[in-house]
Protein backbone atom coordinates (compact mmCIF):
# COMPACT_ATOMS: atom_id res chain seq x y z
CA UNK A 1 0.00 0.00 0.00
CA UNK A 2 2.81 2.21 0.64
CA UNK A 3 5.02 1.86 -2.46
CA UNK A 4 3.98 3.90 -5.69
CA UNK A 5 2.18 1.98 -8.39
CA UNK A 6 1.66 1.80 -12.08
CA UNK A 7 0.12 -0.11 -14.61
CA UNK A 8 0.94 -4.20 -15.36
CA UNK A 9 0.11 -3.61 -19.13
CA UNK A 10 -1.43 -1.14 -21.41
CA UNK A 11 -4.91 -0.17 -21.46
CA UNK A 12 -6.65 0.68 -25.02
CA UNK A 13 -9.68 1.80 -25.08
CA UNK A 14 -12.08 4.57 -27.58
CA UNK A 15 -14.98 6.85 -27.20
CA UNK A 16 -16.33 9.88 -28.21
CA UNK A 17 -15.47 13.05 -27.07
CA UNK A 18 -18.02 15.16 -24.79
CA UNK A 19 -17.05 18.53 -27.17
CA UNK A 20 -16.14 17.00 -30.86
CA UNK A 21 -18.69 14.15 -30.56
CA UNK A 22 -16.01 12.16 -32.48
CA UNK A 23 -14.05 9.06 -31.37
CA UNK A 24 -11.26 9.80 -29.67
CA UNK A 25 -8.47 6.71 -29.26
CA UNK A 26 -6.83 6.69 -25.90
CA UNK A 27 -3.75 4.23 -24.76
CA UNK A 28 -2.79 4.38 -20.93
CA UNK A 29 1.10 2.74 -20.34
CA UNK A 30 2.98 1.96 -17.65
CA UNK A 31 5.25 4.89 -16.57
CA UNK A 32 8.35 4.50 -14.14
CA UNK A 33 8.21 5.38 -10.85
CA UNK A 34 8.39 9.07 -10.14
CA UNK A 35 6.90 9.97 -13.13
CA UNK A 36 3.55 10.86 -11.85
CA UNK A 37 0.94 11.05 -14.58
CA UNK A 38 1.62 12.19 -18.05
CA UNK A 39 -0.61 13.19 -21.00
CA UNK A 40 0.88 13.24 -24.89
CA UNK A 41 -0.93 14.16 -28.19
CA UNK A 42 -0.03 11.82 -30.64
CA UNK A 43 -2.40 14.12 -32.72
CA UNK A 44 0.35 16.47 -32.75
CA UNK A 45 3.87 15.76 -33.77
CA UNK A 46 6.56 17.24 -31.58
CA UNK A 47 4.32 18.39 -29.09
CA UNK A 48 5.55 18.17 -25.76
CA UNK A 49 4.45 15.93 -22.68
CA UNK A 50 1.68 17.89 -20.60
CA UNK A 51 1.72 16.66 -16.85
CA UNK A 52 -0.99 16.04 -14.93
CA UNK A 53 -0.23 19.22 -12.23
CA UNK A 54 -2.35 21.64 -10.58
CA UNK A 55 -0.03 24.58 -12.07
CA UNK A 56 -0.82 22.84 -15.52
CA UNK A 57 -4.29 23.81 -15.76
CA UNK A 58 -5.13 26.20 -18.13
CA UNK A 59 -9.00 26.30 -18.11
CA UNK A 60 -12.03 25.01 -15.92
CA UNK A 61 -15.19 25.65 -18.12
CA UNK A 62 -17.28 22.56 -17.61
CA UNK A 63 -14.48 20.84 -17.17
CA UNK A 64 -10.43 20.64 -16.01
CA UNK A 65 -8.14 21.20 -19.08
CA UNK A 66 -4.33 21.03 -18.80
CA UNK A 67 -1.96 22.86 -21.03
CA UNK A 68 2.10 23.53 -21.90
CA UNK A 69 3.26 25.44 -24.48
CA UNK A 70 0.11 26.11 -26.35
CA UNK A 71 -0.89 22.23 -26.35
CA UNK A 72 -3.70 21.31 -24.20
CA UNK A 73 -5.93 18.04 -23.19
CA UNK A 74 -9.30 18.70 -21.95
CA UNK A 75 -11.83 16.84 -19.65
CA UNK A 76 -9.15 15.05 -17.49
CA UNK A 77 -10.81 14.63 -14.19
CA UNK A 78 -12.75 11.71 -14.62
CA UNK A 79 -9.65 9.65 -15.86
CA UNK A 80 -7.72 11.63 -12.89
CA UNK A 81 -10.30 10.44 -10.34
CA UNK A 82 -10.04 6.75 -11.06
CA UNK A 83 -6.49 6.84 -10.51
CA UNK A 84 -6.35 8.58 -7.34
CA UNK A 85 -9.39 5.92 -6.25
CA UNK A 86 -7.04 2.92 -7.51
CA UNK A 87 -3.99 4.22 -5.98
CA UNK A 88 -2.23 4.67 -9.40
CA UNK A 89 0.45 7.02 -9.42
CA UNK A 90 2.72 6.45 -12.87
CA UNK A 91 1.41 6.49 -16.23
CA UNK A 92 1.27 7.83 -19.46
CA UNK A 93 -2.03 8.81 -21.29
CA UNK A 94 -1.69 8.93 -25.12
CA UNK A 95 -4.40 10.29 -27.05
CA UNK A 96 -4.71 11.55 -30.75
CA UNK A 97 -7.33 14.25 -29.68
CA UNK A 98 -7.47 17.58 -27.69
CA UNK A 99 -9.54 15.60 -25.06
CA UNK A 100 -10.17 12.52 -22.72
CA UNK A 101 -12.88 9.94 -23.90
CA UNK A 102 -16.34 11.01 -21.75
CA UNK A 103 -17.18 7.24 -21.67
CA UNK A 104 -20.62 6.93 -19.48
CA UNK A 105 -19.80 10.41 -17.90
CA UNK A 106 -18.46 8.77 -14.88
CA UNK A 107 -14.87 7.16 -13.50
CA UNK A 108 -16.34 3.58 -13.59
CA UNK A 109 -15.50 2.26 -17.10
CA UNK A 110 -12.07 3.26 -16.25
CA UNK A 111 -11.83 1.89 -12.84
CA UNK A 112 -13.13 -1.36 -14.41
CA UNK A 113 -10.02 -1.44 -16.87
CA UNK A 114 -7.08 -0.43 -14.83
CA UNK A 115 -8.70 -3.76 -12.34
CA UNK A 116 -8.87 -5.57 -15.52
CA UNK A 117 -5.03 -5.30 -16.13
CA UNK A 118 -4.52 -4.81 -12.74
CA UNK A 119 -1.58 -2.81 -11.26
CA UNK A 120 2.09 -2.86 -10.93
CA UNK A 121 3.79 -2.24 -7.14
CA UNK A 122 7.16 -0.08 -7.65
CA UNK A 123 10.00 0.32 -5.52
CA UNK A 124 9.81 3.72 -4.24
CA UNK A 125 7.73 5.20 -1.33
CA UNK A 126 3.96 7.11 -1.76
CA UNK A 127 4.18 11.09 -0.18
CA UNK A 128 1.21 12.15 1.53
CA UNK A 129 0.29 16.51 1.57
CA UNK A 130 -0.71 16.71 5.26
CA UNK A 131 -2.83 19.80 5.98
CA UNK A 132 -1.80 21.22 8.76
CA UNK A 133 -3.88 24.65 8.90
CA UNK A 134 -7.03 25.70 7.59
CA UNK A 135 -6.71 27.24 4.12
CA UNK A 136 -10.07 27.85 1.87
CA UNK A 137 -10.83 30.38 -0.79
CA UNK A 138 -14.30 31.55 -2.06
CA UNK A 139 -16.40 33.08 -5.06
CA UNK A 140 -20.02 34.39 -4.44
CA UNK A 141 -21.53 31.96 -2.54
CA UNK A 142 -19.41 29.16 -3.11
CA UNK A 143 -16.79 27.80 -0.78
CA UNK A 144 -13.54 25.37 -0.49
CA UNK A 145 -11.98 24.38 2.10
CA UNK A 146 -8.94 21.83 2.95
CA UNK A 147 -8.73 21.35 7.13
CA UNK A 148 -6.78 19.69 9.03
CA UNK A 149 -7.53 15.51 9.59
CA UNK A 150 -6.23 12.25 10.68
CA UNK A 151 -7.28 11.09 7.30
CA UNK A 152 -8.48 12.18 3.88
CA UNK A 153 -12.15 13.11 4.13
CA UNK A 154 -14.26 14.77 1.88
CA UNK A 155 -17.42 16.90 2.87
CA UNK A 156 -19.52 18.33 -0.34
CA UNK A 157 -23.22 20.24 -0.27
CA UNK A 158 -24.51 21.31 -3.36
CA UNK A 159 -27.39 23.39 -3.65
CA UNK A 160 -29.41 23.46 -7.08
CA UNK A 161 -33.26 25.44 -7.44
CA UNK A 162 -34.17 22.71 -9.72
CA UNK A 163 -36.25 20.21 -7.68
CA UNK A 164 -35.05 17.41 -9.28
CA UNK A 165 -31.82 18.06 -7.49
CA UNK A 166 -32.26 20.72 -4.50
CA UNK A 167 -30.10 20.52 -1.46
CA UNK A 168 -28.02 17.61 -1.41
CA UNK A 169 -25.16 16.90 1.03
CA UNK A 170 -22.60 13.99 1.16
CA UNK A 171 -19.95 13.05 3.15
CA UNK A 172 -16.90 10.40 3.02
CA UNK A 173 -13.63 8.94 4.22
CA UNK A 174 -11.39 8.68 1.10
CA UNK A 175 -10.68 4.43 0.52
CA UNK A 176 -10.46 2.44 -2.58
CA UNK A 177 -13.07 0.30 -1.70
CA UNK A 178 -15.09 3.21 -0.48
CA UNK A 179 -14.72 5.29 -4.32
CA UNK A 180 -15.87 2.24 -5.59
CA UNK A 181 -18.89 1.46 -4.08
CA UNK A 182 -20.14 4.87 -3.65
CA UNK A 183 -18.67 7.33 -6.03
CA UNK A 184 -17.11 6.22 -9.28
CA UNK A 185 -20.23 5.28 -10.42
CA UNK A 186 -21.60 8.69 -10.40
CA UNK A 187 -22.10 10.28 -13.90
CA UNK A 188 -21.91 14.08 -14.93
CA UNK A 189 -25.17 15.93 -15.54
CA UNK A 190 -26.55 19.17 -17.15
CA UNK A 191 -29.55 20.84 -18.58
CA UNK A 192 -31.25 20.37 -21.47
CA UNK A 193 -31.72 24.38 -22.56
CA UNK A 194 -28.08 24.28 -21.41
CA UNK A 195 -26.95 21.30 -23.77
CA UNK A 196 -28.77 22.57 -26.78
CA UNK A 197 -27.22 25.79 -26.19
CA UNK A 198 -23.85 24.73 -25.94
CA UNK A 199 -24.44 22.32 -29.24
CA UNK A 200 -25.57 25.16 -30.97
CA UNK A 201 -22.40 27.15 -30.37
CA UNK A 202 -20.28 23.84 -31.36
CA UNK A 203 -19.53 22.44 -27.76
CA UNK A 204 -20.37 18.97 -26.30
CA UNK A 205 -21.01 17.76 -29.59
CA UNK A 206 -20.59 14.61 -27.89
CA UNK A 207 -22.76 15.06 -24.71
CA UNK A 208 -26.07 13.10 -25.22
CA UNK A 209 -28.19 10.76 -22.27
CA UNK A 210 -25.69 7.88 -23.01
CA UNK A 211 -22.48 9.79 -21.02
CA UNK A 212 -24.62 12.19 -18.43
CA UNK A 213 -27.73 12.82 -16.66
CA UNK A 214 -29.89 14.89 -18.61
CA UNK A 215 -32.84 17.51 -16.79
CA UNK A 216 -35.42 19.22 -18.60
CA UNK A 217 -37.89 21.98 -17.19
CA UNK A 218 -39.64 18.92 -15.31
CA UNK A 219 -37.52 16.10 -14.62
CA UNK A 220 -34.55 13.78 -15.55
CA UNK A 221 -35.38 12.19 -18.85
CA UNK A 222 -32.99 9.55 -18.49
CA UNK A 223 -35.64 6.72 -18.74
CA UNK A 224 -33.31 4.19 -16.95
CA UNK A 225 -33.09 7.25 -13.97
CA UNK A 226 -30.14 7.40 -11.04
CA UNK A 227 -27.94 5.19 -10.35
CA UNK A 228 -28.10 6.60 -6.63
CA UNK A 229 -30.62 8.80 -5.39
CA UNK A 230 -27.83 11.35 -4.96
CA UNK A 231 -26.23 10.76 -7.79
CA UNK A 232 -25.40 14.39 -8.33
CA UNK A 233 -23.74 15.60 -5.43
CA UNK A 234 -21.50 12.01 -5.69
CA UNK A 235 -20.03 13.30 -9.31
CA UNK A 236 -19.27 16.48 -7.59
CA UNK A 237 -16.83 14.29 -5.22
CA UNK A 238 -15.96 12.57 -8.38
CA UNK A 239 -14.64 15.84 -10.25
CA UNK A 240 -12.96 17.37 -6.69
CA UNK A 241 -11.15 13.72 -6.17
CA UNK A 242 -9.60 14.28 -10.09
CA UNK A 243 -8.85 17.81 -9.18
CA UNK A 244 -7.25 17.90 -5.78
CA UNK A 245 -5.26 14.59 -7.08
CA UNK A 246 -3.50 17.27 -9.58
CA UNK A 247 -1.42 17.58 -6.72
CA UNK A 248 0.75 14.94 -7.55
CA UNK A 249 -0.04 12.87 -4.15
CA UNK A 250 -2.32 11.73 -1.40
CA UNK A 251 -3.73 14.56 1.06
CA UNK A 252 -4.19 14.04 4.36
CA UNK A 253 -6.92 16.69 4.93
CA UNK A 254 -10.43 17.21 5.60
CA UNK A 255 -12.13 18.79 1.67
CA UNK A 256 -14.85 20.92 2.97
CA UNK A 257 -16.86 22.38 -0.16
CA UNK A 258 -20.06 24.06 -0.64
CA UNK A 259 -21.47 24.78 -4.55
CA UNK A 260 -17.85 24.24 -5.41
CA UNK A 261 -16.28 22.94 -9.18
CA UNK A 262 -13.65 23.15 -11.10
CA UNK A 263 -12.13 26.45 -10.73
CA UNK A 264 -12.59 26.80 -7.09
CA UNK A 265 -11.45 23.39 -6.62
CA UNK A 266 -8.03 24.45 -8.74
CA UNK A 267 -7.98 28.03 -6.84
CA UNK A 268 -8.04 25.67 -3.83
CA UNK A 269 -4.91 23.86 -4.63
CA UNK A 270 -3.03 27.30 -5.98
CA UNK A 271 -3.79 28.84 -2.27
CA UNK A 272 -2.60 26.10 -0.09
CA UNK A 273 0.33 26.29 -2.32
CA UNK A 274 0.97 29.57 -1.52
CA UNK A 275 0.80 29.09 2.32
CA UNK A 276 3.87 26.66 2.99
CA UNK A 277 2.99 26.55 7.08
CA UNK A 278 -0.33 25.10 6.14
CA UNK A 279 0.93 21.91 4.87
CA UNK A 280 4.26 19.56 4.78
CA UNK A 281 4.72 16.87 2.70
CA UNK A 282 5.89 13.50 4.46
CA UNK A 283 6.38 9.82 3.63
CA UNK A 284 4.33 7.34 3.77
CA UNK A 285 5.99 5.75 6.35
CA UNK A 286 7.43 8.58 9.20
CA UNK A 287 7.74 9.68 12.64
CA UNK A 288 4.14 10.85 12.91
CA UNK A 289 2.57 7.51 11.20
CA UNK A 290 0.74 6.87 14.35
CA UNK A 291 -1.16 10.38 14.32
CA UNK A 292 -2.20 9.52 10.07
CA UNK A 293 -4.33 7.41 8.62
CA UNK A 294 -3.36 6.55 4.92
CA UNK A 295 -5.58 6.07 2.40
CA UNK A 296 -6.97 2.21 1.91
CA UNK A 297 -5.58 1.26 -1.83
CA UNK A 298 -6.99 -2.24 -1.48
CA UNK A 299 -8.32 -3.43 -5.14
CA UNK A 300 -10.74 -5.64 -4.49
CA UNK A 301 -10.94 -8.19 -7.02
CA UNK A 302 -14.68 -7.83 -8.29
CA UNK A 303 -16.10 -5.65 -10.91
CA UNK A 304 -18.06 -2.48 -9.53
CA UNK A 305 -19.79 -3.03 -12.82
CA UNK A 306 -21.27 -6.39 -11.75
CA UNK A 307 -21.99 -5.14 -8.38
CA UNK A 308 -24.31 -2.59 -9.81
CA UNK A 309 -26.13 -4.91 -12.10
CA UNK A 310 -26.88 -7.12 -9.34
Amino acid sequence: MHLQRTLKKEIICSSIGLHTGRKVNMHIKPADVGTGIVFVRNDLPGAGPIPATYDNVSDTTLATSLGTDGVTVATVEHLLSAFSGMGVDNAVVELDSFEVPIMDGSALPFVNMLKDVGTHIQGKTKKLLVIKKPVSVKAGDSNAVLLPADEFKISYEIDFKHFAIGRQSYSMTFSDETFEKEICAARTFGFLNEVEYMQAKGLALGGSLKNAIVIDDQKIINKEGLRFADEFVRHKILDAIGDLFLLGMPIIGHFVAYKSGHRLNNLLLKELMLKADCWEIVNWFDQEETIHKRPSFKIPSFRILDAIRA
